[in-house]
């Protein structure tokens, strides 16, 4: 059965197709999200580029500030650049195990405070089990971006960690990753170490990785160097651009989070946390076990 839509008043979209998914008594504006991947998993340079491209097509779905280069954020989430990263590797003096047998974790640490914050992921890492193989700074270029965007500008780090003896697998590798990114966080916050609102781990996995920022669209490859870096190759790209509703934009903020995007609203999250922190005493997991209260 087809159906035609009556227009509606004051919205942009005057007529609505006949049939299909669209409805245009539903239209709102919301954030830009895109995704790109190789059907046959075969990781490129190409879906990169791809990716970025999307993400500039989608500059219209992304909020501008007073001054006219501030976005609100914009990121890109992709399978581990192993290529990239075994030759950085190399390069800072320390030797990757195989695909799969480590992770790396995208870091935002406040300038004021790096080794501290350091310290306290050295720290969780090994009481965790996992072994810290090395760090290395993300080269970016700062000129990409505004001087009001540079004021929040955080230091960027990869933390790369190899799988410890407890994990047999890839999956149990991301549970305990997981875990050890909820006790790196819960220490950070609960010792309210100075700018700790700076602090963000953007991912911690064996499997993907998040590059984001406080930009719009076309400063994302242009801020970052690994991604306009020919060896940085991936099969799929899951890109955001961000349109912030009820909470101001933010480097922390910025999409995609650790393994998802989304282009809704969440108009009540003071109500999800009130109701998460009620439940606290009752979650439970086989998984995780006794472990469970670090989450």
């Amino acid at each position: 059965m087809t159906r035609t839509l009556l227009p509606i008043a004051g919205s942009s979209t005057r007529t609505a197709p006949v049939g299909g998914l669209y409805r245009a008594d539903r239209e709102h504006d919301a954030c830009g999200v895109g995704f790109i991947a190789d059907i046959n998993n075969t990781a490129s340079h190409a879906i990169i580029d791809q990716g970025l491209q999307i993400l500039v097509n989608l500059t219209h779905r992304g909020a501008v500030g007073a001054d006219p280069e501030m976005g609100d954020g914009a990121g890109i989430l992709t399978q581990l650049p192993d290529g990239l990263f075994r030759a950085e590797a190399a390069r800072l003096g320390f030797a990757l195990p195989p695909v799969g047998d480590y992770a790396v974790g995208m870091v935002f640490i406040p300038k004021d405070d790096v080794e501290r914050h350091k310290a306290i992921i050295v720290e969780a890492c090994a009481k965790e089990g996992q072994a810290l193989l090395g760090w290395r700074e993300v080269p970016v270029e700062s000129g990409a971006i505004p001087p009001s965007v540079r004021a929040s500008e955080p230091s960027i780090w990869q933390v790369f960690i190899a799988r410890g003896a407890d994990c047999p697998d890839a999956d149990a590798f991301e549970r305990r990753l997981f875990l050890t990114r909820k006790v790196i966080s819960n220490t950070v916050f609960a010792d309210k170490l100075p700018a700790a609102s700076g602090f963000t781990v953007c991912s911690m996995s064996c499997r993907t990785i998040v590059y984001k920022g406080m930009f719009l669209a076309h400063q994302l490859g242009a801020y970052y160097n690994d991604l306009t870096d020919p060896r940085f190759e991936s099969a799929l790209a899951l890109l955001h651009q961000r349109f912030s509703t009820n909470t101001f934009p933010s480097w922390s903020l910025a999409h995609p989070y650790r393994m998802v995007a989304h282009n809704g609203e969440i108009n009540t999250l003071r109500g999800n946390v009130n109701w998460m922190a009620a439940r606290q005493a009752t979650a439970s997991s086989p998984l995780y076990g006794e472990e469970i209260g670090k989450l």
